[in-house]
């Protein structure tokens, strides 16, 4: 397999759970400013979305993008890793409702903040949108190691990932004292170390 990836971008989540996991695959970098890989090859021929992540499968099974969807198909792979809850079990859809929460909810909403056209009053509105739903993400992961108990899925992957932008945009994840510890503790995680060692840019 290979994933197509931009630093630091949502991408990372499929990367930590490849690296979860320990499945063989190449991991290729992206510019997503330019639209072509890391080699020169046109971005837009292997996804035409132009966005990341996209997995190109083994065996000519083609290319799989949306990182949700990426999430899934990977920790299907090897059920016994227990990154997601069997297909069929409540488990599993409470696995959905928070990939689509942090999906649609949360990572959305960082669009205006990394966007240097954005007008302010777009930027603030989308601050007080995040800060919103992470009251809520706060209160749902008191007194839980993981979002969905006591072991690690790849809804944490991503939201692992999408809470490493607040830095960036100048949101203080100490605010939610749950969070950033959240955070912490699974920044920690050797496939997330991995994950970054090998982003990390030079």
């Amino acid at each position: 397999m290979k994933l197509y990836y931009a630093p630091g971008a949502c991408s990372l989540a499929s990367h930590i759970a490849l690296r979860e996991l320990g499945l063989p695959f190449e991991a290729v970098a992206v510019s997503l400013a330019r639209k072509t890989t890391r080699a020169g090859a046109d971005y837009h021929a292997i996804n035409p979305k132009g966005y990341v992540p996209a997995l190109e499968l083994d065996d000519g099974g083609g290319v799989l993008t949306e990182g949700p969807a990426i999430l899934q198909y990977l920790a299907d792979l090897n059920p016994a890793a227990g990154l997601a809850p069997a297909n069929g079990t409540l488990e599993r859809y409470r696995l959905q409702e928070w990939l689509g929460f942090i999906n649609s909810e949360i990572h959305k909403l960082f669009g205006p903040l990394f966007d240097r056209s954005a007008p302010e009053p777009a930027k603030a509105a989308a601050r007080a949108a995040i800060a919103r739903r992470f009251d809520y993400v706060e209160a749902a992961c008191r007194g839980r190691e993981y979002l969905l108990g006591d072991r690690f899925t790849v809804a944490d992957a991503y939201l692992y990932t999408v809470l490493s932008w607040t830095g960036k945009v100048g949101i203080e994840l100490t605010t939610w004292p749950a969070l950033a510890a959240y955070h912490a503790r699974i920044r920690e995680r050797p496939a997330v170390r991995a994950a970054h060692a090998t982003e990390r840019p030079g």
